[in-house]
């Protein structure tokens, strides 16, 4: 993406201390990040407009091949309906995968102006936990995304609409929510980035609202 006649760009680089916002989800074989396979992972990069509200832009996904000797509980694959043998997923190895995902997002990090990118997910702490344990397996030396910080949709769900649940949340600020479609990493994904710029825009339009009512520039 080409940001360069974009007003907003120098904004964004600003906006969250130098941090490109970029919304992940991850699929897995189970709980445990050092012990279960990584099977699914979709990021979503977020632009500005010229009032300076975010929206969605796009999307890398892949689909993940399970590291060698990685755990797959039954109950995860019964809940996200991943069938890891099915050669029609097209599934990439570790290493192939992250470097697809992590391309995409030094891109749009590069692109905005901005330093590094941070997580955002609903539960954050479980994607950056699995992506993090996939780096290390893989010896990754350029993952973009900041090691420990991270945006939780849960907890700002919490604050804005009194939802913790993905779906809840989403539906609570005004939005459908296929349960499902749930557990797919590419849709879990555009829920949780409209209901993080959903509640980064709320805040922007109360900022607008009060400085226009003390007489001060917007700009």
């Amino acid at each position: 993406m080409d940001v360069s006649n974009n007003s907003m760009a120098g904004r964004m680089a600003t906006r969250f201390r130098g941090f490109l916002p970029v919304i992940v989800d991850v699929e897995t074989g189970g709980f445990d990040a050092e012990r279960d396979a990584l099977l699914e992972i979709a990021a979503i990069t977020v632009g500005m407009d010229a009032h300076g509200f975010l929206y969605p832009q796009a999307t890398a996904h892949a689909h993940v091949g399970p590291f060698p000797g990685a755990n797959l509980d039954p109950r995860a694959l019964e809940i996200t309906g991943i069938d890891p043998d099915n050669p029609l997923r097209g599934a990439l190895d570790e290493r192939l995968a992250l470097e697809h995902v992590f391309q995409a997002v030094r891109t749009a990090v590069r692109d905005h102006g901005c330093q590094r990118a941070i997580l955002v997910g609903h539960n954050a702490a479980f994607d950056l936990g699995f992506i993090n344990a996939a780096v290390r397996r893989t010896g990754n030396k350029r993952n973009p995304f900041h090691p420990f910080s991270c945006f939780d949709t849960a907890t700002l769900g919490g604050l804005a609409y009194g939802q913790t649940v993905l779906g809840k949340a989403v539906q609570a600020s005004g939005r459908a929510f296929d349960t499902r479609e749930a557990h797919s990493a590419i849709y879990d994904a555009e829920s949780t980035a409209m209901l993080f710029c959903d509640i980064v825009n709320r805040w922007r339009q109360l900022e607008m609202f009060e400085r226009e009512r003390v007489g001060q520039d917007v700009g």
